[in-house]
Parts: structure tokens; C-alpha cells; sequence
């Protein structure tokens, strides 16, 4: 039996991201879905567990574009439909980012 363990609910939230990972290339990939702690992304290739990084994306809300750019680090990953979902738990966001992400929630 599965039992949910995240503690945050998500929304889902396609739209174009830029990940940066301690000591790789950044690249282009895509958001899965976001909650007030973290986010998903889809990706080519597997993360390890804890990785710190960086990601950057716009959070579209009320017909405006807020740009966001979360500190954040693994919190897990697996392999589905051809490739890998990640997910991030925010490590920091600006006080504005935390207001957009919260309005964009409810």
C-alpha cells in the first residue's frame, strides 16, 4: 500500500526551467509540479539524493511573469515514462517569491 509522505500539497506547473547543479552545466528542462517547500522537474538524466543546486523559472500569476530563482537540493528521484522525475526541496526563497508561490497555491 502507498502512503503519501509529502507534507506540503502540490500544483501542477508546466512551464520552462533552468537548472544549475554544483559542478555541471546549467540546462533547460521542465517544471512537473510545485509546493510551498519544493518543486518537481523533468530530467534526462538522474540526480543524487541531496545535490544542491539551483533553479530558476517564471511563475505566471494574476497575468504577470514573476521571475524566481530557489536555492534548493534533491530530496528524491526516479525513473518514469523515458525520464527522470526530480524532486527539489527549497533551501531558500526571497521574501517576494514566497508571496507569489503562496497566492499561486491557494
Amino acid at each position: 500500500m502507498f502512503f503519501e509522505q509529502r507534507q506540503a500539497e502540490r500544483k501542477v506547473l508546466k512551464t520552462k526551467a533552468k537548472l544549475v547543479i554544483e559542478g555541471d552545466e546549467p540546462f533547460l528542462t521542465r517544471t512537473v509540479d510545485i509546493s510551498a517547500a519544493g518543486m518537481s522537474l523533468a530530467l534526462p538524466k538522474p540526480l543524487k539524493v541531496g545535490q544542491p543546486g539551483s533553479i530558476a523559472f517564471d511563475l505566471f500569476f494574476e497575468g504577470k511573469a514573476t521571475p524566481i530563482n530557489a536555492r534548493s537540493k534533491v530530496s528524491y528521484c526516479i525513473f518514469s515514462n523515458g525520464e527522470f522525475k526530480v524532486g527539489f526541496q527549497f533551501v531558500t526563497l526571497d521574501l517576494h517569491a514566497m508571496t507569489v508561490l503562496s497566492k499561486y497555491l491557494r
